[in-house]
């Protein structure tokens, strides 16, 4: 289960939880016929690279009060940035720590059971459907004269991992959780209200955002016709930079296919329903003939040695090396003038 914390808070060690990520995602990737999903690593690795800033990174990226949600300026200032980045920022190493295992142990299961591209696309939908409800909840709660969360700042990946595993418990049927078989469609909430009773300082409006975001992209992706198919069509714009990074790795291999094939000589193809042609003069000859009319040269699916053609004698029994261009040229017209 994911964390989005509230707090403007950071270590000052960083780096120390780096480590035992490491191993983590090792066991996870490392034994040997064990599935690694690509997108589930790629989105660690982003949200490792942007809470770390190695090297000149660190001068590119924006800074984390530059980004941190706040329903108040997001709507004042249409903030786009601080709607979609604060996603991948993270307050603390406890708060990044908690939602990288959250997102490695959920994003395998479904990524595997999905497929990189649908669980791409789903990734997309969540990050927006969840940012979505909670700014639209801050504002509800305004609107009843709660403003705390309102003006609020809170940041962190908890409502995509809260949606997946809403997802996730979908798939299945009862859940086990401390000896009790528990409905899936609850299980969501259960997880909510125990995060917030051990951590008070989670953002309670971002976790509940999360949560109706996965039940809404379940309803939307079992729904009508058309946003079904809306959602086929994210899969397949997600998908499209996969399939390049796939079609780049397996050019070597398809280039080297060509060139073999290239140096192979062209197979004598049949012409008109029961014609053959020459390979040395291109001459289009009757089935009946076992060698060409025009330079001599053997049919090659018949079986006549080169001294059956010589036994005819003359210029006919020359083969296709003893015939010179100009020899062939003039048989050719002789034919045509037939």
């Amino acid at each position: 289960m994911g964390v989005s914390m509230s707090r403007d808070r950071r270590d000052d060690y960083p780096g120390q939880t780096l480590p035992l990520l490491a191993l983590l995602m090792l066991l996870k990737y490392g034994p040997a016929g064990a599935s690694r999903p690509p997108v589930t690593a790629a989105l660690i690795a982003v949200n490792v690279l942007v809470y770390f800033r190695p090297g000149a990174l660190d001068a590119h990226l924006p800074r984390l009060r530059r980004v941190m949600f706040n329903p108040h300026l997001i709507i004042k200032f249409s903030d786009l940035r601080r709607f979609f980045l604060s996603a991948f920022y993270h307050f603390s190493e406890a708060h990044f720590f908690m939602n990288m295992t959250s997102l490695l142990w959920t994003g395998v299961q479904l990524e595997t059971s999905m497929g990189s591209s649908e669980f791409a696309s789903m990734v997309v939908s969540l990050i927006g459907l969840s940012q979505g409800f909670t700014l639209l909840l801050s504002k509800a709660s305004l609107l009843l004269g709660n403003d705390v969360p309102y003006y609020q700042y809170s940041a962190g990946l908890s409502g995509v991992v809260l949606g997946m595993n809403v997802v996730l418990n979908a798939q299945a049927g009862d859940i086990v959780r401390f000896g009790v078989a528990i409905p899936a469609k609850y299980v969501a909430w259960l997880e909510l209200l125990l995060v917030h009773a051990f951590n008070p300082e989670a953002c309670f409006i971002a976790s509940v955002g999360g949560i109706l975001a996965g039940l809404t992209y379940l309803w939307l992706k079992q729904g009508p016709e058309p946003l079904a198919l809306m959602f086929s069509g994210i899969a397949d714009i997600v998908s499209q930079p996969m399939r390049f990074a796939r079609g780049l790795l397996g050019s070597t291999d398809h280039r080297r296919g060509r060139s073999v094939r290239s140096n192979v000589a062209p197979v004598p193809r049949e012409t008109g329903h029961s014609m053959w042609r020459c390979t040395t003069c291109s001459t289009d000859n009757s089935p009946c003939a076992d060698v060409c009319e025009m330079c001599s040269t053997p049919h090659p699916d018949r079986a006549f040695s080169r001294r059956q053609h010589l036994q005819d004698g003359g210029n006919r029994g020359l083969s296709a090396e003893e015939l010179s261009v100009e020899e062939i040229r003039r048989r050719r017209l002789q034919r045509f003038d037939k």
